[in-house]
């Protein structure tokens, strides 16, 4: 390999583990900006006409178009009363797969809610999430999320880690 293909490859994997920071980043931040009642940048992480499925408590799916829907969401009186009360939704470090101008990414989040002085586990999810490429950097296109409940879908969804 000469040292033109070499710089080739090196800017190619330089590239690539910036992207992966970028995604990384972008899913970090949906939580502070949530939890804060920052419901347009929140829903800003999405690419316009995205989505977010989700389960609602009674266990019927659901799925929220970006922006209006998530805004909706993050503003309605809900989402309102759990950020009001104290609590965070934590994303925990995904697995990131880039391919080109689109990605992955699949890995737990967790809300976490203040009764009184202590803090719980509210809800345990998985997630799958697409991405893309953008003229504003990396968005979401879809975020898949399921409780872990023993489900076979949210079995399914976990092992998405494997492609």
């Amino acid at each position: 390999m000469n040292v033109e293909e070499r710089l080739l490859a090196l800017e190619a994997r330089v590239r690539k583990a910036e992207d992966h920071l970028e995604i990384v980043n972008l899913l970090m931040s949906y939580g502070p900006l949530v939890d804060s009642k920052t419901s347009e940048p929140a829903a800003d992480l999405w690419v316009e006409g995205g989505g977010y499925n989700f389960t609602v408590p009674t266990g019927e799916p659901a799925r929220l178009e970006a922006p209006e829907g998530l805004v909706g969401m993050y503003e309605g009186e809900p989402h309102w009363w759990l950020v009001s009360t104290g609590c965070s939704h934590f994303t925990a470090t995904p697995k990131v797969t880039i391919n080109g101008d689109s990605a992955t990414a699949v890995g737990y989040s967790f809300v976490v809610l203040r009764e009184d002085d202590r803090w719980f586990i509210w809800r345990a999810a998985i997630n799958h999430w697409t991405l893309t490429r953008t003229d504003k950097g990396w968005r979401i296109v879809e975020r898949f999320n399921r409780p872990l409940n023993g489900s076979t879908e949210s079995h399914d969804t976990m092992r998405k880690v494997l492609a």
